[in-house]
């Protein structure tokens, strides 16, 4: 290969048609007759000597060279792009782009960052992608984002975690339950009642399940449901129990009632989490300043579990030390 053949345009044409899967799409979404598009994709396919394209049911796939020059020209393209965010810095503009990468439950909680912080960085555009735990994850493994909130974080050598709020799981029952207002329940005395249940791979109904095993219980009638909201309104209607996050609890819930069962809360934290292998923008490395320095300003105190600074502290080392 003779890089010096490789142009940012050039880089830019392959990303962009790796991105739509048409040479049609990528001429729109550029500004391009499609000749000229696949002209440079001739002279890229030259220049690497290797077929980096091939058509799969309709749609440009990258081949195996071509996954490899996929992510050599976003790493490449990603640096400039960060050079002209550090520019525009430096000329006094306060700039740059990041998504987070979030499940469901931490919709709860999250904005009670992103407010304050939207307000002292308007200029920062942030992009929220909102899922089940199994969406998510396929975010993280395709590498979409810049950050991901987990209670639950994947394990990978690459990925790095860093707690920052408590998330206490509770049980959750109508307030006109039997055991409402008692100083303790024991919860094997409640597995008689139908529990909601969020769907398999949930983090809140795997740490729940965890639980029970490890106390040598099994739940009796359960019902499924497909969103932490279905199931406050459920229990609230009688419909059953439910262990769920107290974020998910309004401020003031006079039809529910959170039962004082022995070894509940279940404690579990909410954690930032950043790919080592992935560059992270300057804006989301700024966002994580903002909540390691402004978390007590924006969360009740008995929430608190900010151990962002750790992440930091690794995430700031040069290079050749990481």
């Amino acid at each position: 290969m003779n890089v010096r053949h490789l142009t940012f345009r050039l880089l830019q044409v392959f990303t962009t048609v790796v991105r739509t899967g048409s040479v049609s799409e990528e001429a729109r979404q550029l500004h391009l007759t499609q000749p000229t598009v696949s002209q440079q994709l001739r002279r890229l396919t030259e220049a690497v000597g290797e077929s980096l394209l091939q058509n799969s049911q309709g749609r440009l796939m990258p081949t195996e060279a071509g996954r490899e020059l996929y992510r050599a020209s976003r790493e490449v393209l990603g640096r400039f792009d960060d050079f002209q965010d550090y520019l525009t810095a430096l000329r006094g503009g306060k700039r740059g782009r990041f998504s987070i990468a979030l499940v469901s439950t931490a919709q709860y909680v999250l904005p009670r960052l992103l407010g304050p912080f939207s307000q002292s960085f308007p200029e920062v555009n942030v992009t929220l992608h909102i899922g089940n735990r199994r969406q998510v994850l396929t975010r993280f493994e395709h590498q979409d984002d810049d950050l991901y909130v987990f209670s639950h974080p994947p394990s990978l050598d690459q990925a790095l975690a860093g707690r920052f709020l408590r998330n206490p799981l509770v049980v959750v029952a109508p307030h006109t339950h039997r055991f409402a207002g008692r100083e303790q329940v024991a919860m094997h005395d409640l597995l008689d009642e139908r529990f909601l249940l969020r769907e398999p791979g949930s983090a809140t109904r795997m740490l729940f399940e965890s639980w029970l095993q490890e106390h040598g219980l099994s739940l009796g009638p359960t019902l499924q449901m497909a969103s932490n909201e279905a199931i406050r309104v459920g229990v609230a209607a009688g419909l059953g129990l439910a262990v769920l996050s107290e974020h998910v609890l309004p401020p003031e819930h006079p039809d529910l009632a959170i039962l004082p069962v022995r070894d509940f809360p279940v404690e579990s934290y909410w954690q930032f989490i950043v790919r080592l292998d992935q560059r992270l923008s300057h804006a989301a490395l700024g966002f994580l300043r903002f909540a390691a320095g402004h978390l007590d300003e924006c969360v009740e105190p008995r929430f608190l579990a900010n151990e962002l600074h750790v992440m930091l502290g690794t995430l700031e080392k040069p290079v050749d030390e990481v």
